[in-house]
């Protein structure tokens, strides 16, 4: 691979255990520097910045601010008010870039300005890789991708990916052992029946619950909070879930005090309230001619001219309908096709094949791997127009 090159996306049935550690293992025999990026079929991402084999950071997941705020606090907990400091931070940093990992761009400033020493930052970032990893592995399923980039060689923590995996490994078995493997510790705990949790609890034990339990902190938080292992604050907590007395919900992240920069060639933000339509196709002008359509009937347009970066690309933006090119030169649109419909989030998208040519064996093939309808090029209005009308109001099927 050439630097910035990235390799195709590939899944892996079940990413834990032994298989991380091979995984891992293969990256750092030729000594890979740049960005592996896992993603899971609920559309998570990680990404794990690597040098050399190492890995120096990790960042995504549903909290990926919270984890590391939660974190820098842990082994420093001198750095308050923390928002503040960040702010404080940002603007003294020319460029923050959100694909290089900004959180690492302000832990060395922070070293630097010997608000943290190296120490501290090395015990922040091994407990932010553990949660992303372990995320992960309770994911199982997922998919990967390799970029190869140009990395610094100054490294705030160079940890051992093997060791790293071996560890979260140990701490998901505990996890399986006291019975909590469906339940994330990303989750917040929040009581549903005050008066049913009361009686079952002595007053001391349901006063500190109530404040505890406000659907405010995760099940890390609490741990963190209470001085104790997350294990232990959720096993504790189970018979009340179980009885439904206390719900365990998801909770989005902490709201960043900061907005990184992105490079020019990021993508443009989604309208909240237009559907996205994404075109996957090598051509340009068909690109091109979809968007004037497409945006000119009022809806948001995305196009991805390279279709290796396809996957990892619609997992991040959701899109309400994909127009599929059939034929590319690194890949083709049965497969890419064929892969979405394995992944839940894309089960139900209406995925409109391209192709120049109209014949019986391309339909059905397409139909056998799961395409919505097909669209002969060049395209024209009326016929886009119609498709997207036919199944963003009716659903998939031909």
């Amino acid at each position: 691979m050439t630097a910035e090159e990235a390799l195709p996306i590939v899944c892996i049935e079940d990413f834990s255990g032994s298989n991380q550690t091979t995984f891992f293992k293969l990256l750092k025999q030729p000594r890979f520097s740049g960005q592996l990026i896992l993603s899971d079929c609920k559309g998570q991402s990680w990404i794990f910045y690597i040098y050399l084999g190492r890995i120096t950071y990790a960042t995504g997941g549903p909290h990926s601010y919270r984890s590391w705020k939660r974190n820098i606090l842990t082994h420093c907990p001198h750095m308050t008010p923390f928002s503040s400091l960040v702010r404080q931070a940002a603007k003294q940093i020319p460029e923050l870039d959100a694909n290089a990992g900004w959180q690492q761009q302000i832990l060395s400033l922070w070293v630097e300005q010997q608000k943290i020493t190296r120490e501290q930052v090395v015990k922040v970032v091994r407990a932010v890789v553990i949660e992303a990893l372990f995320d992960v592995t309770q994911a199982r399923q997922v998919s990967y991708q390799i970029k190869q980039d140009q990395v610094s060689d100054t490294q705030l923590a160079l940890l051992d990916a093997e060791q790293i995996a071996t560890e979260v490994q140990a701490l998901w078995k505990v996890w399986q052992a006291a019975k909590i493997a469906d339940r994330s510790p990303n989750a917040a705990p929040v009581i549903r029946q005050p008066q049913q949790l009361e009686k079952s609890t002595s007053a001391s034990l349901y006063q500190a619950l109530s404040k505890l339990l406000n659907g405010q902190r995760t099940l890390r938080d609490l741990a963190l909070q209470m001085k104790r292992d997350v294990v232990d604050v959720t096993r504790s907590l189970l018979p009340y879930v179980q009885r439904g007395f206390i719900e365990l919900v998801d909770i989005p992240d902490l709201t960043w005090p900061i907005q990184p920069s992105l490079p020019v060639q990021s993508l443009v933000q989604a309208s909240v309230t237009s559907p996205l339509i994404v075109c996957i196709d090598d051509s340009p002008v068909i690109c091109q001619s979809l968007e004037e359509i497409i945006k000119g009937a009022q809806y948001e347009f995305l196009a991805i001219n390279d279709p290796l970066r396809a996957i990892a690309l619609l997992m991040s933006r959701k899109p309400a309908l994909i127009f599929l090119d059939l034929v590319m030169p690194n890949a083709n649109g049965y497969e890419i096709c064929g892969q979405l419909r394995k992944l839940t989030i894309f089960k139900e998208t209406p995925i409109v094949i391209l192709t120049g040519q109209d014949g019986i064996v391309d339909r059905v093939r397409a139909k056998l791997v799961g395409a919505s309808d097909f669209l002969s090029k060049p395209v024209e209005a009326a016929a886009v127009l119609g498709v997207i009308r036919k199944h963003l109001r009716h659903g998939v099927g031909v």
